[in-house]
């Protein structure tokens, strides 16, 4: 395929993606977020004794919110990302109920003047995924940048429905898999 025909693909699949997520019935979104929550808990019961990274939900995206606030309750640090500056890393900054959130990129709210924090977990949603652990997302690659330019990478943990599974996104060098 040739890089003009990926990047159609990759944008067409991506639109196709997060329109069916969107069509998806608000009431069947909260049950599969409790699923993914329990899911997340009993594969990963360290969670609540480092600093999780989330994003704020955006889209019908998996829900993270109701997780990490059990995961604070029990001693979590919660951060999370930043866009700094157009094709840069992301930086990540500490977030709990109280923290000023300011509107960024898409909409997407972020922690406007807290500590920043490098994260021990990453809980990174994805609008596709394939069984290799790449992830198509937005198509910016804020994420992919960052995890390339981080000293110790954390632990990436992809979260999205079954729905967006593909056979492949068809990973370019710059793409970089979730460890689940």
């Amino acid at each position: 395929m040739t890089p003009d025909a990926l990047k159609a693909w990759r944008k067409a699949e991506r639109e196709r993606l997060i329109a069916e997520r969107t069509a998806v019935a608000a009431g069947t979104l909260a049950q599969w977020r409790a699923r993914i929550d329990a899911n997340l808990a009993g594969a990963f019961p360290d969670l609540a004794e480092g600093t999780v990274a989330f994003c704020w939900p955006v889209l019908a995206e998996y829900d993270a919110r109701h997780l990490v606030r059990g995961l604070r309750e029990r001693g979590a640090t919660t951060a999370m990302p930043v866009v700094v500056a157009p094709r840069t890393p992301l930086a990540f900054r500490e977030w709990h109920p109280g923290v000023a959130l300011a509107v960024g990129a898409m909409g997407i709210p972020y922690p406007a003047d807290s500590r920043e924090v490098v994260p021990d977990t990453v809980l990174l949603p994805m609008n596709g995924w394939d069984a290799q652990g790449y992830r198509l997302g937005y198509g910016a690659g804020y994420f992919d940048r960052t995890l390339a330019s981080l000293a110790e990478r954390p632990r990436v943990i992809g979260v999205s429905y079954e729905m967006a599974r593909l056979e492949t996104i068809h990973p370019q060098d710059w793409d970089i898999p979730a460890d689940f």
